[in-house]
C-alpha cells in the first residue's frame, strides 16, 4: 500500500485533484469530511466540543460550524483547544479506513493541515498543489467569501515556501482543468509505478547507462524531506543520518541519486532496521554489500545497502556503523571536497572525462576507483592538518 499525503492552501484546488486522482483508482481519505463526521450528532466529539466551548456552538442538536469558527477564528488557545478534540479522532478514522483499503491501494490522505501538523515524513510522499495568489483569492470570494476574509484565511496557513519544503510533487492548479488533469496523469504513472515497488519489496529499476546531471541546488532540501522520512521510520535504531556522496557537495556535477548515510550500533541493528526502512520506502538491496577500504588490500568495510521504491527519486541509503572505517571515510570524503575546491573541480573534471567514454554506472564507479585511492590519503592528511573529526554523533540530529 502506498500512502500518500495532499495538502495544499485554502483555494488552491485539493478537491479537484482528490476528484481526478480518485477516477484513477486512487483511494481519497478526506480529512474534512472526517472532521464532520466525528462532531456529527450524537457523537463524543459533539458532546466535548460543547463542554468545551458551551451550548452556543450547537443549533437544532448538530454543530453551528459558523457560531464555533466565529469562537477559535483568530484565538489561537481556542483553536489548539478544537485541535486537541478533532485531530486524534480524524487520525484513529484515518487509520482505520486506511487499513480496509487493501494491500495494493494508493491511499491519498486529504489533510488540510498537514504541513502545519508535521505529518509529511510519516506519509511515502506528500502532494502538494498550488495555485497563484490572486487564482485562489478569486475562487474564495467566488464561494462567498469577503476578500478581507479570504486573505485572512490564507495567511493563518502555511507559506508556499513552507509547503514547496514539505513537498515531493508539486502540482499547479492556476490554469484549466484539462492542464490540472494532466499533470496528474503523469503523478498517477509515478504513484502506481511506486505501489508495485513497494509490495515487491524492490527499489525501482535504474537504468544502465551513465548520465552525469549539472548541480542541483535543491539537493539539499530533496535529502532533508528523505531525512525526516527515515528517522521517522527507523526510531531509536538510527543514531545517525547525513547526506554524503557527490550531490552533498555544493558545485558538483554528479548522477542524480541522492547518497545517505544512516549510523547503527552495529549490523545486526542495521538488520532489525530492515523491515522498517522498506515499509517506509527503502526496501533493501539484495545480495552482500561492503566498500572498496581506503587504502586498498585492507579489511573489506561491510554494509547494508537500501534504495528508494519511489521511481522519480533514486536514493542510495548506506547503513554502517557508526565510528565504523566505511561511516567515518564517507562523512571525511564528504567534508574534505566541501573544504578544497580545487580538490571539487579536479573530480569534476574526472567524471566528466570518464562520462565522455561512454561507460555504464558501473564501469564508471570501477574506472574512479584509483583517483579514489589518491584522494583517500589526501583527505587523511588533510583530516590530520585540520584535527578534522565526524561532527556526528549517537542521537545528533540529521546533517546535510
Amino acid at each position: 500500500m502506498l500512502r500518500v499525503g495532499l495538502t495544499g492552501g485554502i483555494g488552491a484546488g485539493k478537491s479537484a485533484v482528490a476528484r481526478h486522482l480518485a477516477e484513477r483508482g486512487a483511494v481519497i481519505v478526506d480529512s474534512d469530511v472526517l472532521a464532520r463526521e466525528v462532531v456529527a450528532p450524537g457523537t463524543d466529539g459533539l458532546a466535548e466540543v460543547v463542554a468545551t466551548f458551551g451550548e452556543g456552538v450547537l443549533r437544532d442538536g448538530a454543530l453551528d460550524r459558523p457560531a464555533l469558527a466565529a469562537v477559535v477564528f483568530g484565538d489561537p488557545s481556542a483553536r489548539a483547544r478544537l485541535e486537541r478534540i478533532i485531530h486524534p479522532r480524524v487520525r484513529a478514522r484515518s487509520e482505520e479506513l486506511t487499513a480496509g483499503a487493501g494491500e495494493a491501494a494508493v491511499v491519498v490522505n486529504d489533510i488540510p493541515l498537514l504541513v502545519e501538523v508535521g505529518l509529511a515524513p510519516t506519509f511515502h510522499l506528500v502532494l502538494v498543489v498550488r495555485a497563484a495568489h490572486d487564482v485562489r483569492i478569486g475562487r474564495l470570494i467566488g464561494r462567498g467569501l469577503p476578500r478581507a476574509e479570504a486573505e485572512s484565511r490564507m495567511a493563518a496557513q502555511a507559506t508556499d515556501d513552507q509547503r514547496r519544503a514539505a513537498a515531493d510533487i508539486e502540482v499547479d492548479n492556476s490554469g484549466t482543468l484539462a492542464e490540472l488533469h494532466a499533470r496528474l496523469d503523469a503523478v498517477w504513472d509515478r504513484l502506481v509505478a511506486f505501489e508495485a515497488n513497494l509490495r515487491a519489496g524492490q527499489r525501482a529499476p535504474r537504468p544502465p547507462e551513465l548520465v552525469i546531471s549539472a548541480p542541483d541546488p535543491t539537493w539539499p532540501e530533496q535529502y532533508a524531506r528523505l531525512a525526516a522520512r527515515i528517522t521517522h521510520a527507523a526510531g531509536d535504531l538510527a543514531l545517525t543520518l547525513d547526506h554524503i556522496g557527490s550531490t552533498s557537495v555544493p558545485d558538483l556535477p554528479a548522477k542524480d541519486i541522492l547518497d545517505l548515510q544512516l549510523g547503527v550500533a552495529d549490523l545486526a541493528a542495521a538488520d532489525r532496521l530492515a523491515p522498517l526502512l522498506a515499509a517506509a520506502g527503502f526496501p533493501a538491496n539484495p545480495g552482500e554489500w561492503w566498500d572498496n577500504p581506503k587504502p586498498p588490500d585492507t579489511t573489506i568495510w561491510y554494509k547494508r545497502v537500501h534504495g528508494a521504491a519511489d521511481p522519480a527519486r533514486p536514493v542510495n541509503l548506506h547503513v554502517r556503523p557508526v565510528g565504523s572505517p566505511g561511516w567515518r571515510w564517507a562523512l571525511l570524503f564528504r567534508d574534505w571536497l566541501r573544504a578544497n575546491p580545487t580538490e571539487v573541480s579536479a573530480y569534476a573534471q574526472l567524471k566528466a572525462t570518464l562520462a565522455a567514454q561512454g561507460l555504464t554506472a558501473s564501469e564508471y564507479a570501477d574506472a574512479k576507483e584509483p583517483w579514489f585511492n589518491e584522494a583517500g590519503a589526501l583527505a587523511e592528511k588533510w583530516a590530520t592538518e585540520t584535527s578534522w573529526a565526524p561532527a556526528d554523533a549517537p542521537g545528533s540530529p540529521p546533517h546535510s
